[in-house]
């Protein structure tokens, strides 16, 4: 008989999480892809942008990529911090009764 730690159900429970959230991301896509598929028979080619420095406007994958890029460094920081408060706070911690 093998027993499960509380640990061992946590972790159950996030990867079916994550394995749900992946799924239904899956889920979004596919009808993206299908509605501008279908729109896309159905609108004209757009104009090009004669905005000022309309080359220097970053495209919407370039803001995904550097928003991503900051929301990683971000959680890496946070990260960090919360480990280096656990550590200070350790000889009030793991003090035995």
């Amino acid at each position: 008989m093998t027993t499960t730690t509380t640990q061992d159900q946590v972790k159950a429970a996030q990867e079916q999480t994550l394995k749900t959230i992946r799924e239904t991301q899956q889920g979004v896509v596919e009808a993206v892809r299908t509605w501008a598929e279908s729109v896309a028979k159905m609108v004209p080619a757009l104009p090009a942008a004669s905005l000022p420095y309309a080359e220097e406007i970053p495209t919407p994958q370039e803001i995904v990529q550097t928003s991503f890029e900051f929301a990683e460094q971000l959680l890496k920081v946070q990260r960090e911090f919360a480990e280096n408060v656990l550590a200070a706070a350790s000889p009030v911690t793991k003090k035995k009764a």
